[in-house]
């Protein structure tokens, strides 16, 4: 079986067909509060504290001290992991991020070298469209990033803010086309109630669960807990029941 990058995540590493590809670029897509930096940040210290795989949190929008926070929460704790060179949360700005990743000398990339970081999350890649909002530059920015990455052959996480329904969300960046993988997470109204859902959308060069499930974010993190039966339409904004005959 090819090697795997395990999440640790109850149920997600079952929908991927055991983990991510080594070396994958993966865009997590999905509206606010869905869980995006939930899962990511799962990704890294299950990474650093269970696999022995070292990582790094760019951050372009929350303070350090509101992740520790939220990861305390779960049980995480970032600031350990910091302290034995296991995990390093940064807050930069997108333009600060390239220019780090293209200087063999900068500070992030002595990091990734000298900590040997298997695993990044990028939280979130949707700031760098305040860089350009040219479709042909954004790509190219994109690619920059994602293959400056996969160069040292890091498996990295890439959050996106998109719609809340629907599948094109994901089209207005042309990010899609440049990832080795999507997972969407999503908010379903099942009989009045607001659910999580989650699909792997893309994964390229393995096999992967095509179907829908639900998921939760409890205590301890996310968890996938099964799938969304007798109903059809989830990811439409218009679920139903589906007509048994």
């Amino acid at each position: 079986m090819t090697e795997r990058i395990k999440t640790g995540i109850t149920g997600l590493d079952e929908m991927l067909n055991g983990g991510f590809l080594p070396g994958s670029a993966v865009l997590v897509e999905g509206a606010p509060g869905t869980g995006k930096t939930t899962l990511g940040i799962q990704f890294l210290y299950n990474g650093a504290a269970v696999f022995d795989e070292p990582g790094l949190l760019i951050s372009f929008e929350e303070f350090p001290y509101a992740l520790y926070r939220d990861a305390e929460s779960h049980g995480w704790d970032l600031r350990k992991l910091e302290e034995e060179q296991k995990l390093r949360v940064i807050f930069t700005s997108p333009q600060v991020f390239l220019s780090s990743l293209q200087s063999p000398v900068s500070p992030l990339n002595r990091t990734i070298l000298e900590w040997n970081v298997r695993r990044i999350v990028l939280d979130s890649v949707t700031h760098f469209t305040r860089l350009t909002r040219n479709p042909k530059e954004l790509r190219e920015i994109y690619t920059m990033v994602i293959n400056g990455l996969r160069r040292e052959k890091i498996t990295s996480i890439l959050t996106s803010e998109g719609n809340t329904l629907g599948l094109r969300a994901s089209d207005q960046s042309r990010l899609a086309f440049v990832v080795d993988a999507i997972l969407l997470m999503r908010y379903v109204e099942i009989e009045s109630a607001m659910q999580r859902a989650i699909i792997v959308l893309k994964m390229r060069g393995s096999d992967h669960d095509k179907e829908i499930r639900s998921f939760e974010i409890r205590q301890g993190g996310m968890v996938v807990t099964g799938r969304f039966e007798g109903r059809e339409g989830l990811l439409t904004g218009s679920p139903r029941r589906i007509a048994i005959e």
